[in-house]
């Protein structure tokens, strides 16, 4: 099959398109036609050494943990989904080497849920590692509650717009840094925006000025410092960022595939509480492209990487 691999870690030059061997499908997997894989920073991150620590290689490694596509094989102890279901996937391994980033790929179970009807592959496809991020860092690790107040940061991001869609539907009041020109975009999501930088300190304090009662931090550094001279007596403090949040009594949180989380996400884009906001797509020859648009750190949404079957002969 065709997809996009690197045998060594560096910059996007490193990512090849060409030939790669075909997955094997377990008993316990099923066996993905691709449609769309988001990209995420953690791609790049993966793909430059940083998460060497963590997760072998074992080269070449394709990138990419975010998927939507359509079942071809059900593997042989597999009776939750048949031949033509449409699916999402955090399909996440505890190494790299079988990513998301190919025409196909073989997915475990605990990695799937149902694709969202009302969203299109590309929308779908920026769901489940981002959904799952806010999801359990929200509801898992931080707690919320109706009536609360979460700051959130890089609200117009990938995990950050997901994050304020989730807050307001656990009923509490969500706060969101955001650059000025994201501002619209923030408040169409049910957040109330801030402009981040010197000085986020003062304004949050102007909108909640007992404080808040949770942060979710996706950027680390300042931002994380200056959050936890926010928080109000008994607040909570996550980040996915930046393992320093230890220090400030906060936690440290890595998201994990879950089958049923997943489902939950996929029923509130059903039900229109989540929804996708895809800013740029890609043909999967253009990884490389994909990788340098986000490692500027500028997206509102996802980046969405997509494979043309369009002229497949069936």
């Amino acid at each position: 099959m065709k997809a996009i691999s690197y045998s060594r870690y560096g910059g996007p030059e490193v990512l090849a398109f060409g030939e790669v061997r075909d997955p094997k499908v377990g008993p316990d997997a099923v066996l993905v036609k691709v449609r769309a894989a988001a990209v995420n920073p953690v791609d790049w991150k993966a793909r430059e050494g940083y998460l060497d620590g963590i997760l072998a290689p074992v080269f070449p490694v394709v990138p990419g943990w975010d998927v939507s596509g359509v079942v071809v094989r059900p593997g042989a102890a597999v009776s939750e989904f048949d031949v033509g279901d449409e699916v999402i996937g955090y399909v996440r391994e505890d190494f790299l080497s079988r990513g998301t980033f190919a025409e196909y790929v073989a997915a475990p179970l605990r990695t799937l849920a149902r694709k969202p009807r009302n969203l299109s592959f590309e929308e779908a496809a920026g769901l489940p590692l981002a959904g799952l991020t806010a999801h359990q860092v929200l509801v898992k690790v931080l707690q919320v509650k109706r009536g609360e107040t979460v700051l959130v940061h890089a609200a117009a991001g990938g995990v950050g717009s997901i994050a304020v869609q989730l807050g307001v539907h656990l009923g509490a009041r969500v706060i969101g840094t955001a650059s000025e020109p994201n501002h619209d975009f923030v408040r169409g999501l049910g957040g109330e925006p801030v402009v981040y930088g010197e000085g986020l300190g003062e304004r949050v304090r102007g909108l909640a000025p007992e404080g808040v009662d949770a942060v979710f931090d996706t950027v680390g550094g300042d931002a994380l410092k200056v959050s936890a001279n926010l928080l109000a007596p008994e607040g909570r403090l996550a980040s996915i960022a930046d393992n320093d949040v230890v220090t400030y009594g906060g936690r440290y949180y890595f998201v994990r595939p879950d089958a049923q989380d997943l489902q939950r996400l996929a029923d509130l884009a059903e039900q229109g509480v989540v929804s996708v906001h895809v800013d740029e797509t890609f043909p999967l020859e253009r990884a490389a492209d994909a990788h340098r648009l986000s490692q500027e750190g500028r997206t509102r949404g996802k980046i969405v990487v997509t494979v043309d079957w369009e002229s497949e002969q069936e």
